[in-house]
């Protein structure tokens, strides 16, 4: 959901900075991590460590229904396990990144602040390419068995870059739009239609302001629906071909801005701004990465009964939300005891419920027996405002990481002073 739903980055400025401290780091590092411990492989006696271990899980903190969500997985692992867990609530989570650096350069290599991180893409390459990561050991928690990843290969991968066991997954979420049927009859079927749906409804539409990374999520759907060839998205980023590969998306977006709410002179922070708009009536047309966004909205009553949601006719972009545990992180054992339990029955299930937050399970449903089968089929209820179901045809992989990062700063040069 990352949500998530789940995963915000920061400005360009912060990223350069950012980017020139890990070159240095990396240059200046010149040796491997030592062998790892805890040993997931012996499961018995990481529960045994993690048992009355504090936990600091650093995850972004925008969106209550998250943050609840996470307030129950403490209150469980507190009952279970002992584990006292404390939500440290992000507003970008590359903040979490420039603190593990910061520690690494400081010499801080086995009392890190950072148990426990909900990330996903250009900053897990950060981490994961400069040995900031304890791993591997998320294929060896009891629970992974559920994800069923020889038939699920999309957890391997985070933004095309294996994962390795280096990080765990906990949900699935795609992009969706969804919209007011009281005024809209028929939406825009991809980003291509949405220009002329814009033009007959000036000022309906908006989307988040990059670096946002719903707004950000919006710019790669776009490209990748707009290129004739996407096969170089899914490479890292050549600054001698990027203005030619782009140019369909800025010739998009100079005819698109003029037609969005404010005629494009500002945009909303994210996407739970972006819902508020939608709530007051000055948007007929909106977005999530939650793809039960608006069901779980309309249960709330923060959205009208009349409000549906669609897929692009093309395909839609989809990822794993993924967590991961510092090389440095002074509690091993209880984010690993976390983790395994994000992947439980107990917890896919909460998440899954639109009532507590409505995400789609990481794990795979067909290897669960009869009955805990009928538990999900229970809980997901239907709803007119519910997504349709989205087949495996219908994914769009995410690019490379560093298309995110470069997309945000074209943008912002181009749009940002507007």
């Amino acid at each position: 959901m990352k949500q998530a739903v789940k995963f915000l980055c920061a400005g360009w400025h912060h990223r350069l900075r950012l980017l020139a401290s890990i070159l240095l780091l990396a240059i200046n590092a010149g040796n491997t991590l030592e062998a790892q411990t805890p040993d997931p492989a012996d499961w018995a006696s990481v529960v045994a460590e993690a048992r009355d271990q504090p936990l600091f899980f650093y995850a972004w903190g925008g969106d209550q229904l998250t943050n609840d969500y996470l307030a129950w997985v403490g209150q469980r692992i507190a009952a279970e396990y002992g584990i006292r867990m404390t939500h440290v609530r992000l507003s970008d989570t590359a903040d979490a990144v420039s603190r593990i650096l910061a520690e690494k350069q400081a010499g801080n290599s086995d009392n890190g602040a950072v148990d426990m991180l909900w990330l996903n893409g250009e900053n897990f390459a950060s981490l994961k390419t400069n040995d900031l990561l304890f791993g591997p050991w998320a294929e060896q928690l009891p629970n992974f068995a559920r994800v069923n990843a020889d038939a699920n290969p999309d957890v391997r991968f985070d933004f095309t870059l294996p994962v390795e066991g280096y990080e765990s997954p906990w949900l699935r979420a795609h992009l969706v739009f969804y919209y007011d049927s009281a005024y809209i009859s028929e939406p825009p079927a991809n980003v291509a239609a949405l220009l002329n749906w814009a033009q007959e409804h000036p000022g309906e539409f908006t989307y988040p302001r990059p670096p946002d990374f719903l707004g950000a999520t919006f710019l790669k759907q776009a490209l990748l629906e707009l290129v004739a060839d996407s096969v170089p998205l899914y490479l890292p980023v050549q600054e001698a071909s990027f203005a030619t590969i782009t140019a369909p998306l800025w010739h998009y977006l100079d005819a698109l801005h003029p037609l969005l709410l404010r005629q494009g002179r500002s945009f909303p922070a994210n996407g739970p701004e972006l819902r508020r708009l939608m709530a007051d009536g000055e948007i007929a047309l909106a977005m999530s990465f939650n793809p039960t966004e608006a069901v779980n909205s309309v249960l709330r009553n923060e959205l009208p009964d009349s409000v549906r949601t669609h897929l692009p006719d093309g395909g839609t972009l989809a990822n794993v939300s993924f967590v991961a545990i510092p090389y440095n992180a002074s509690h091993k054992a209880a984010a690993m005891v976390t983790a395994n339990f994000l992947m439980s029955v107990e917890a896919q299930l909460r998440a899954q419920d639109p009532q507590y937050l409505g995400g789609t399970p990481v794990i795979d449903l067909s290897v669960l027996s009869a009955a805990e089968q009928a538990q999900f089929a229970d809980s997901r209820q239907s709803h007119p405002s519910a997504p349709p179901l989205m087949s495996e045809g219908q994914q769009l992989q995410e690019p490379h990481p560093s298309w995110m990062e470069a997309l945000e700063r074209a943008w912002i040069a181009r749009y940002g002073s507007r």
